[in-house]
């Protein structure tokens, strides 16, 4: 994997300064200066592999991409050109151009000068230049279209929509983890599987992250903190999903839970803990395996015994 969720990088890096290198100063343009960048280093890096080492060592080389599925708000057209659009600005910005040589044409019109161009030999060497898509995913929304974005950055503004997380009766999309943009939302992970084996021809996917945080809390007993059961929820209606992806005819060849241990996570430190496992940063960094490290064991367990594998 070349490059992980390059459009963080990108967007939070150089149009909202969250992330490192902090720059904030010309986020209408350096955010798709980045991003353009960062597919030419890929299709660079690919291009070397298959020259070099591709018949010594038999690898394979993908990028990975991160998605929110988006899904209208309603039945209007508006809202559902919304939402499309929105996935063009996720997906569409890394994937189009390794498969059809250009970024989507929505990003083209709305942005234009401001959306970097690729040279005729660029684009050879972007085309194809990937055996498999890595997808971190993790929550959904609800896009509805708006003419003035309430966002904050030009990225987002650019997509004329705003992000939902209520049904229209107000109840809330799904259950909410530590982050203030995580829910629970299993549906979300099928449909943004569907969409990539559609619009791409059905490429070989693995689901490189998938889960969900817990707010550190070093007041509460440690049994406390490892009694998960949002995450065990978490984990078996996501799985579910994929498993329904499957069954749709996606191309799934793997699937990883995001993440094994608790760890540093961008800029929210390790005030927020996505780990099966639990890290005692006070006390030696000790390890204490979640209700869903345990959940995870018995679900492998049973896998095997379905597969007549099991001692």
């Amino acid at each position: 994997m070349t490059i992980n969720e390059p459009l963080h990088t990108a967007v939070n890096g150089y149009g909202l300064g969250r992330f490192a290198p902090g720059r904030n100063e010309n986020s209408s343009t350096e955010t798709y200066i980045a991003a353009h960048h960062q597919l030419l280093a890929h299709a660079a890096a690919f291009s070397i592999y298959q020259c070099k080492y591709k018949e010594k060592q038999g690898g394979q080389v993908g990028l990975v991409v991160d998605c929110e599925w988006a899904e209208a708000n309603s039945d209007k057209i508006e809202d559902k050109i919304a939402a499309a659009r929105r996935l063009d600005f996720q997906l569409g910005w890394y994937l189009n151009p390794i498969y059809f040589g250009e970024y989507p044409e929505v990003m083209r019109e709305i942005l234009g000068d401001r959306l970097p161009k690729f040279t005729e030999e660029e684009k050879k060497l972007l085309k194809n230049s990937l055996d498999f898509i890595g997808l971190n995913h993790y929550t959904s929304r609800f896009i509805a279209y708006v003419k003035e974005s309430p966002e904050e950055s030009d990225f987002y503004k650019a997509q004329q929509m705003e992000r939902i997380v209520e049904w229209e009766g107000g109840e809330l999309i799904g259950e909410k983890g530590a982050s203030e943009w995580l829910y629970v939302v299993p549906w979300g992970i099928r449909k943004v599987l569907k969409y990539i084996a559609q619009k791409y021809n059905n490429p070989p996917v693995y689901v490189t992250e998938n889960g969900m945080d817990d707010e550190d809390n070093d007041t509460l007993p440690l049994h406390e903190m490892l009694n998960d059961k949002l995450r065990v929820i978490y984990y078996k209606g996501y799985l579910a999903a994929v498993a329904q992806a499957i069954k749709d005819g996606v191309d799934l060849r793997g699937y990883f839970a995001w993440s094994l241990l608790d760890n540093f996570e961008w800029a929210e430190g390790y005030t927020k803990r996505f780990g099966l496992v639990y890290v005692d940063y006070k006390n030696g960094l000790t390890r204490h395996p979640k209700s869903s490290a345990y959940w995870f064991l018995r679900f492998f367990k049973v896998d095997e015994c379905k597969n007549g594998k099991s001692e």
